[in-house]
């Protein structure tokens, strides 16, 4: 276990190089116990994980990192976002920040990042929790292949503001960003946007978004693609898949389907929250992390049993 850290309030990016030379930006979010590897969804970054992080300091030291074409981090030049490339950000992150077993936090996208990189390299992760993972069966991926309302959402976003404040603004005054907790959202307008630069018309406070919008809809087109539904069975750790009990996206059904090729696998339910769960309502995703990843709970508390299958629900009745 690496040394204590304490909870930065803003903490800055370090950076690891994949094995095909891709910056990857690294957060150290701090904390007591067991490194705790958290993960962000399409289009968005780490740092808006900074209230979650510190409430999960308690227990754990928690790092973060920005998958390739997010936030902080290289896009690929050659514009290619099958998904095994956040699998191989995620296992480069563990290899050079000298992971040993770490826990893994993923949500949405991320989710299926720590999945496929559990997949690749079988016990890199000691547990995983995933919220609301993109992992689909082949026949749920089939119906999106005509129409793939995710893409076709993102090639819409507002690519720009003429100012962080507009953005922020803007931002919260519709859903589902107006749902986030407030600092999350802060953040993720500090680090999913910079400055457009002087020689494309910036003028020192127009902002633009990190992760583009023709990249952001090319990712979610790139999910129907990635085959970590099939693999499943393939992962021995013990994990826990969590969907909000207002989502709209991956609920209940979904994370069923997915807990059932899983040997060792549990689901949750949290109330009072949607598909964006972790950044509108960190303290209780937090606590629920807490509960099931405990690392100090025995093999009960982080979803595995001596002997057997511990597959069922659990419904939360955590709060913030």
């Amino acid at each position: 276990m690496r040394d204590v850290a304490p909870v930065p309030t803003d903490p800055l990016p370090d950076r690891c190089t994949t094995p095909e030379g891709l910056g990857i930006a690294v957060y150290d979010f701090g904390g007591h116990g067991p490194d705790l590897l958290l993960v962000h969804a399409t289009g968005f970054c780490a740092a808006p994980f900074g209230p979650l992080a510190r409430s999960l300091g308690r227990r754990f030291r928690c790092w973060g990192l920005d998958l390739r074409g997010h936030g902080r981090s290289d896009r690929p030049p050659d514009g290619d976002f099958a998904w095994s490339g956040f699998a191989t950000d995620v296992l480069t992150v563990v290899d050079q920040l000298g992971l040993d077993r770490p826990f893994g936090f993923g949500h949405s996208c991320g989710g299926a990042a720590v999945l496929l990189a559990e997949e690749r390299r079988p016990g890199v992760f000691r547990s995983l929790y995933c919220f609301e993972p993109v992992v689909m069966p082949g026949a749920a991926r089939a119906r999106m292949a005509d129409r793939n309302p995710l893409a076709e959402g993102a090639r819409r976003r507002r690519p720009s503001f003429p100012s962080a404040e507009v953005a922020l603004a803007n931002y919260s005054s519709k859903p589902p960003f107006a749902d986030l907790d407030p600092e999350a959202l802060e953040q993720y307008v500090d680090a999913g946007f910079e400055v457009v630069p002087r020689e494309d018309g910036g003028d020192g406070r127009a902002v633009q978004l990190r992760c583009r919008r023709e990249d952001e809809a090319d990712i979610f087109t790139a999910a129907l693609h990635h085959q970590a539904f099939e693999h499943l069975h393939e992962i021995s750790c013990p994990v826990t898949l969590c969907c909000g009990a207002d989502t709209d996206a991956f609920g209940v059904p979904l994370i069923e389907a997915v807990a059932a090729e899983m040997t060792h696998s549990r689901t949750e339910i949290l109330p009072g929250m949607g598909h964006f769960g972790p950044l509108q309502v960190p303290g209780a995703v937090a606590a629920s992390v807490i509960r099931t990843l405990d690392p100090g709970a025995g093999p009960e508390g982080n979803g595995a049993t001596a002997g057997g299958d511990v597959r069922g629900h659990v419904h939360g009745t955590t709060s913030s």
